[in-house]
């Protein structure tokens, strides 16, 4: 990387923009450690020569397929060549062995057919364009040729397009080490089969993105020693819980609840629903249809995609019965009881919904109410029992929702997990690992800072490989170089770290 000193008059850079983050210009003037830049759109701008980087003048036009070959390597040099690949239609670019997708917001089929996939079987990486099946293709190879366990880490910002790029990881898997079916589905199929349920329960609308996943997801996909696919189990964790209970407009809540909200009369009927604006968990945003998505189709093919996993009917009953519980739930709301810090149903309509509650879960409605309005404390001398007010008694509601439904979400999973079948003589498994996305709010949750911390862990992870251990191995061997400054938040995740030992 060039250093300030390789910037005179005349010199090509770039600098910052508040528009357009970065804009290219010509220096034409250097005093002490200011530089004037006249950018490409006319306008003269001043900054510190510590804020201006220099451009390329000699790259590609149309970009290079692996940055390590960007003669700065740099933000702005980065960017210039993503954007110009993506005005090409080319969304995948390499640095190394890592690969950069960037989401292209439509469909591309032609890049992932099966005859896509046969170009990148077995073929040499960066032999071909940068590409998804590359990085799954040298995985699989390294298990065959080296008897080694991969994992492939899907990382990126909410709405990146990693839920996307899992699935074709799994598709073309299955395509290299997947075997006809003889008797029923292949455990690719199935895998593959149950994303629409866990999307359905996990997934919702964000600011960013209308298909979000609000919980992180391992895949395993385990091979035989002939390196066919042999079984498989789906490992999720860090649900959003809190989403249950409460959403920002003009974010949704899980899909599921608008699903349920949207099925056959009989069902409705049956559950006692009506439209999403009629429920609390869901009326606290006023988005509830989602563009080009019908919840009546979406609700039709959600029973479908249960009845392929091996959800029975009787099954399927009692899943959107909870969800309709939940729903009811959320409308209950109480008032100040006749003793001090005490609490009443209250009214007629939240009778009605703690009363459609306890039907809905099958137990009493006397003893749902007496666990929404009173705490039980068990001590080794008596058991004590304290009523609650009202704030306490919606803390108290919410939180009976949210492990419902967080429990819900596990049988589900550990259901699919059944259906699927792992493999206990399994040789090697190849790991896919979607991680939800970083976000930072003015006002992050317990949740989302448990999110951020676990990308942070992922960030060390990849930092430790990418750059410590590549720079430890220049030093090592007296190689000229320059450092390449990153980001380095180990103190930080150390700190959390400590203060968690404290606690527990």
């Amino acid at each position: 990387m060039a250093s300030p000193d390789n910037i005179i008059v005349g010199s090509h850079v770039w600098i910052e923009d508040p528009g357009v983050a970065w804009i290219d210009g010509e220096v034409f003037q250097i005093s002490r450690h200011q530089v004037h830049v006249r950018t490409t759109n006319g306008k003269t701008v001043v900054a510190n020569i510590s804020k201006v980087f220099p451009k390329d003048t000699e790259a590609p036009p149309g970009g290079v397929d692996d940055m390590t070959k960007l003669s700065y390597l740099h933000e702005p040099g980065v960017l210039q060549n993503l954007a110009t690949r993506y005005e090409l239609n080319e969304i995948y670019t390499y640095t190394g062995n890592i690969l950069i997708a960037v989401n292209p917001f439509q469909r591309l089929p032609h890049l992932y057919d099966t005859h896509m996939m046969e170009q990148y079987k077995g073929a040499t990486f960066g032999e071909l364009s940068p590409h998804v099946f590359a990085v799954a293709d040298v995985a699989y190879r390294a298990m065959i040729n080296e008897g080694k366990s991969n994992s492939i880490l899907v990382s990126g910002e909410s709405g990146a397009g990693k839920t996307e790029t899992t699935k074709l990881l799994m598709r073309y898997l299955a395509y290299l080490g997947g075997r006809s079916a003889i008797e029923g589905r292949t455990v690719e199929q199935q895998v593959l089969e149950s994303n629409p349920v866990l999307e359905a329960f996990g997934n919702a609308k964000t600011v960013r993105n209308n298909n979000s996943s609000r919980f992180g997801k391992f895949v395993e996909i385990q091979f035989d020693k002939n390196g066919r696919i042999s079984g498989a189990a789906i490992r999720t964790y860090l649900l959003e819980r809190s989403r249950v209970c409460q959403i920002n407009d003009p974010e949704r809540n899980y899909h599921c609840f608008y699903l349920l909200c949207a099925a056959p009369h009989e069902d409705i009927k049956k559950y006692n629903l009506g439209s999403p604006n009629s429920f609390h968990y869901l009326n606290q945003s006023k988005c509830v249809k989602l563009d080009g998505v019908d919840d009546v189709e979406e609700y039709i093919a959600i029973r479908r995609a249960m009845d392929i996993v091996g959800i029975s009917e009787q099954e399927q009953e009692a899943i959107f019965r909870v969800v309709a519980a939940i729903l009811h739930l959320g409308n209950v709301d109480f008032a100040k009881g006749p003793e001090i810090d005490s609490s009443v149903i209250k009214d007629e309509k939240s009778r009605f919904h703690l009363n459609m509650t306890a039907q809905l879960l099958m137990c009493d409605a006397q003893g749902l109410e007496n666990a929404l309005i009173k705490r039980v404390m068990v001590t080794p001398e008596e058991i004590i029992t304290r009523t609650l007010d009202p704030a306490s008694a919606i803390v108290s509601r919410d939180g009976l929702a949210k492990t419902i439904y967080s429990r819900l979400f596990d049988w589900l999973v550990e259901k699919i997990n059944v259906s699927i079948g792992q493999d206990p003589d399994s040789k090697h498994l190849i790991g896919v690992l979607d991680i939800y996305g970083f976000e930072s709010f003015k006002c992050n949750s317990f949740e989302q800072f448990c999110i951020n911390f676990t990308n942070e862990k992922l960030q060390q992870h990849f930092n430790q490989h990418v750059f410590k251990m590549e720079q430890e191995e220049y030093t090592k061997e007296e190689i000229n170089w320059s450092y390449i400054e990153f980001i380095d938040n180990q103190d930080v995740l150390d700190l959390i770290e400590k203060v968690h030992e404290k606690l527990t």
